[in-house]
């Protein structure tokens, strides 16, 4: 997928987002790097892909409080995790750490 070299990489991935399929390889692929700064970004990402405000209301929660846990320097509890996931159409899941 060829861009304009002045979109910017938010631009460019955010649209692919709202895609459930999509977000899940997303957050999974920046699972794989047990950074937990880089899985608060990817969150933060695919929140906004779908609309902050509206990710707040699916999830019951504020949205200053949405917009708090999902900053650079937020610490989600695992529910608000659990809520964002579910507001944007994905599930948290275990599996096997080797294969």
């Amino acid at each position: 997928m060829n861009h304009p070299r002045d979109v910017s990489f938010e631009e460019t991935l955010l649209p692919m987002l709202t895609d459930p399929a999509e977000a899940a390889v997303y957050i999974e692929a920046v699972m794989e790097l047990d950074d937990p700064a880089a899985l608060l970004v990817a969150l933060r990402h695919v929140a906004k892909a779908h609309g902050m405000a509206e990710v707040a209301r699916r999830a019951d929660v504020g949205d200053k409080m949405l917009f708090k846990a999902l900053s650079a320097d937020g610490n989600p509890t695992l529910a608000t995790v659990h809520k964002v996931l579910h507001a944007v159409g994905l599930r948290l899941s275990v599996a096997p750490a080797h294969a």
